[in-house]
């Protein structure tokens, strides 16, 4: 459905449902593929953004271990920790310092969610281009959602889905929007997911506790 209007809301809901009809379906079967390999091999997943991508980052963390049963972990759910490293040993190597603490190895999965896929030379998004960097180093597969052309992420992942950048004045507002839908999308895959969401469960419980009631019959007296 297309919202015919000019105002400023419903451009962007436009502009949102082109994005999403432009998306590569074959990059996102790839995320999948690689996710559900994690699970057959019990490897770990370790998610890390910036800015909005990193409050992203926490809520897929929620739902990968909710809904899928993965073990999954980002740096910014630790604050304490995160700005230590911050403090004691800097910024720009602060995920990939928080990886190597987390024993991070082959078999296990780095996801990296950005707008621009980090950038090393322009100084953009560093902590993302160092962790992918050490997660390479010790044999983990790396992925992304990005926006953009994808950055060092596009380059250097084994999986990448870059969001088309179709309105250059609102990239950033429709990647971290649209990523958060492609997560969605893949936690809800029947060959990731493991439980259901509570909503959802609920009414699923009320309809059957409905239809497993027995009528009452209505007797008529004459």
């Amino acid at each position: 459905m297309i919202i015919y209007s000019g105002t400023s809301s419903s451009n962007y809901v436009n502009e949102t449902i082109n994005i999403l009809s432009k998306l590569d379906s074959n990059e996102i079967e790839q995320l999948v593929w690689h996710l559900r390999a994690l699970t057959i091999n019990a490897g770990r997943l370790f998610i890390v953004g910036v800015g909005g991508s990193a409050g992203t980052a926490s809520h897929a963390v929620n739902d990968f271990r909710k809904i899928c049963n993965i073990q999954a972990f980002c740096p910014t759910d630790n604050a304490s920790e995160l700005t230590a490293r911050i403090n004691d040993e800097g910024w720009s190597t602060a995920y990939a310092e928080w990886l190597r603490g987390s024993r991070m190895q082959s078999g296990d999965l780095l996801l990296v969610l950005s707008v621009g896929g980090g950038d090393e030379m322009n100084a953009v998004s560093v902590p993302l281009v160092n962790a992918i960097q050490y997660a390479k180093l010790q044999g983990a597969a790396v992925i992304g959602i990005v926006g953009r052309d994808g950055g060092f992420t596009k380059k250097k992942a084994d999986a990448c889905l870059v969001i088309p950048p179709l309105y250059s004045d609102r990239v950033t507002p429709h990647t971290e929007g649209i990523t958060s839908v492609v997560l969605h999308a893949i936690v809800s895959d029947s060959r990731l997911k493991q439980n259901g969401t509570k909503w959802e469960t609920l009414m699923a419980e009320l309809a059957k506790a409905k239809d497993d009631t027995p009528e009452r019959s209505t007797v008529v007296i004459g």
